[in-house]
């Protein structure tokens, strides 16, 4: 199987208001290392002259701009965090750099919405590509690592920024 790999790294900060550790309660953050593993959906003989299915800059562009311009020094919170509200009320243009998530915003979670969103990139991108599976370095002991498959392990809520193909966060 041809497979293409691409990692890029991106600092956060969040807060885990629903049972974590305290000291998980207290905003902190994290530089973070997002890989993704991109497979054709359609895989013939290299042609002699291109040898490629897609070129990289077209299979990395749109993930990269978004993690580099909507993840990159983002804080991510629950959609129930009463910073939210705060930041809503008194902050509202830092309010637009705020990831919003269904429950709190584990390693786990952002793993699997992250991968959500990157298919739906895929997907408006032509569907040339699809991810087989996301790696997030939350921590060098600390990682998560899931498949396609566990798109199923998503929170019930529909239409959430992470599907949609653009560069929404909340």
């Amino acid at each position: 199987m041809l497979e293409l790999r691409f990692t890029r790294r991106f600092s956060m900060g969040h807060r885990l208001i629903h049972g974590a550790s305290e000291s998980c309660a207290l905003p902190h953050g994290h530089n973070e290392f997002v890989t993704v593993h991109l497979v054709p959906n359609a895989l013939g003989r290299l042609d002699g002259g291109s040898n490629m299915p897609v070129s990289f800059e077209r299979a990395k562009g749109r993930w990269h701009r978004f993690v580099d311009e909507r993840l990159d020094h983002a804080l991510q919170l629950s959609d129930t965090d009463p910073l939210l509200g705060w930041f809503r009320a008194n902050e509202p243009a830092r309010a637009e750099r705020i990831v919003v998530t269904p429950g709190d915003p584990t390693t786990e979670l952002m793993a699997c919405l992250l991968l959500a969103k990157l298919s739906a990139i895929l997907a408006d991108d032509g569907g040339l590509l699809r991810c087989v599976a996301l790696t997030l370095e939350e921590t060098p002991t600390n990682t998560v690592s899931l498949t396609a498959e566990a798109l199923g392990l998503l929170p019930s809520a529909h239409g959430g920024w992470w599907t949609r193909p653009d560069m929404s966060i909340a």
